[in-house]
């Protein structure tokens, strides 16, 4: 990032990151909380990317993906065709309740909890659904056991199911207002959110940065790597 605009952008990434890791602070160890912080990054990212995907094939229909009701009879065939292309193309699939920004909007409708802001059995099976998309597909190495690290029955996440709903509906929360704009191409927030946790993480746990970009500590991050070196499609 050179310019001022990519400047301030970088400053509100790390602030916006910074107060995901002190939501966390104090309930696990920096190794942890720092899988957690990328897993959800990368689910953000994916997200992301395949919105962006799947708009761009609906451009021609005058739809935007997340307005597609998957209930509705009149949109099968072509969440269907989203599906074998983008599977193809990018590697895997989600539908449109399972985007990001879908499971904040149910968060922030319902801040306690008590019903569609209750996220933790849905965000499992969300994330199990991407590494299940790509069965049978040449993407199926890459996203094995993708997000296996996080674990959001753990009890470090809170006693309670619902301390553990809160803690996590936080986060989603805070990413949401997030934009990795993967249409410019001159932006890599991904690469620089990771590199910003990486290091903090590291100071932290009084290791080098350098001696965590040489160990294969996490599924999750091992997996952005390999997720970045496929081809990403982008769009003008």
């Amino acid at each position: 990032m050179t310019t001022a605009n990519d400047a301030q952008q970088l400053r509100e990434l790390q602030g916006k990151l910074w107060d995901i890791v002190d939501s966390l602070r104090g309930k696990m160890h920096a190794d942890e909380f720092r899988d957690y912080c990328l897993g959800f990054i990368f689910y953000k990212y994916l997200s992301e990317q395949f919105a962006n995907y799947a708009d761009h094939i609906l451009k021609q229909d005058g739809l935007t993906y997340s307005s597609l009701d998957i209930h509705s009879p009149d949109y099968a065939d072509i969440l269907e065709a989203v599906k074998s292309d983008a599977i193809e193309a990018i590697g895997y699939y989600l539908p449109p309740e399972s985007l990001f920004h879908s499971l904040a909007k149910r968060v922030q409708a319902d801040p306690k909890g008590v019903g569609q802001g209750f996220i933790l059995e849905d965000l499992s099976k969300i994330l199990r659904g991407i590494e299940q998309s790509t069965l049978g597909s040449e993407s199926v190495d890459d996203f094995s056991n993708l997000f296996e690290d996080l674990d959001l029955t753990s009890s470090k996440l809170g006693n309670t199911e619902a301390a553990k709903n809160e803690l996590i509906a936080s986060i989603i929360n805070k990413l949401d207002e997030l934009s990795f704009n993967l249409t410019d191409a001159n932006t890599d927030i991904l690469g620089d959110a990771y590199e910003y946790l990486i290091g903090e993480f590291a100071s932290g746990a009084g290791k080098k940065a350098g001696e965590f970009y040489t160990m294969s500590y996490s599924p999750c991050s091992n997996k952005v790597h390999l997720q970045e070196s496929r081809e990403i499609v982008t769009f003008s």
